[in-house]
């Protein structure tokens, strides 16, 4: 495996595998990776000769400062994550060398990117699709695998490729948990061990709501998640919807759509945390 910093050096290493007819497959990543992100290696490495990781704190799709600065960056960590699971290059960019001046590009995919995190974090999905693009571009891969905790943003990219358009098909992979449930999430490291356990009801809720939903309303079934959540020591809940998995728009039955995902955003101390569940697929 190789640590490649800089996008000249990436593309001659990637034209060398183009030219002997390799597939290339890219994970997009900020970094600070866990056993999820290596469920998304694990699968590119098995379905492409080559396989790039990107390691790169994205600032334009923060709307919180803090939360960039708080981010956590552990690059030497990733990348024996990373060789362990057979990637092939690691590019670790600097923001000066992705960004050498600003990038003005809007994208705007609505009503998509106006609902949940797009309603609660303004810019944050432009800023997505900015570094995405700018992946897709640089890289140039037979396919890119990205997370399905990240439900909204996976909905967007593959839409952001159907407009743009680009060559190349996006994988979802599900949802990698521990054993007690939690998503895993670069976020969880910054809770302490009282608020692991406390976030822990989050999971837990969406997984009795799929049992409750069996026999009660979705109306019924939304309330019973928001209130579980706010009677939670510790946790805040910030939205749950519960929408329609290729729209993302709210549905009102469990009649208006045969894919319905109910998406939810908790706040734990100072730590904002997204999971999803899916009721009906």
């Amino acid at each position: 495996m190789k640590l490649i910093q800089t996008i000249g050096e990436l593309r001659a290493a990637l034209e060398v595998c183009r030219k002997e007819g390799k597939t290339i497959g890219l994970v997009p990543t900020m970094g600070a990776l866990h056993a999820g992100h290596a469920s998304l290696v694990k699968r590119a490495v098995a379905e492409n000769d080559v396989v790039v990781v990107s390691d790169f704190v994205n600032p334009t799709q923060f709307n919180d400062k803090n939360d960039l600065l708080k981010y956590p960056r552990t690059l030497d960590a990733d990348c024996e994550l990373l060789e362990s699971c057979g990637a092939t290059y690691v590019f670790a960019p600097s923001v000066e060398e992705i960004y050498p001046e600003p990038d003005t590009r809007t994208f705007s995919y609505a009503p998509l990117d106006t609902v949940m995190e797009g309603k609660y974090r303004p810019g944050h999905f432009n800023g997505v699709c900015q570094i995405v693009s700018k992946l897709f571009l640089i890289v140039e891969p037979t396919r890119a695998y990205f997370g399905e905790k990240d439900f909204q943003q996976l909905a967007i990219i593959r839409e952001m490729v159907r407009k743009y358009p680009f060559d190349l098909q996006i994988v979802g992979c599900p949802i990698v948990r521990e054993s007690d449930g939690l998503a895993l999430s670069s976020r969880n490291a910054r809770l302490s061990e009282e608020q692991r356990g406390q976030a822990l009801q989050i999971s837990k809720t969406l997984f009795e709501s799929v049992d409750y939903a069996k026999t009660h309303s979705l109306a019924e079934t939304k309330l019973y998640v928001e209130e579980r959540i706010a009677a939670s020591e510790g946790l805040r809940l910030e939205y749950f919807e519960i929408v329609d998995g290729t729209t993302l728009q709210t549905v009102a039955s469990w009649d208006d759509s045969s894919y319905i995902v109910g998406c939810i955003t908790v706040f734990c101390g100072e730590v904002r945390l997204i999971d999803n569940i899916k009721y009906k697929e």
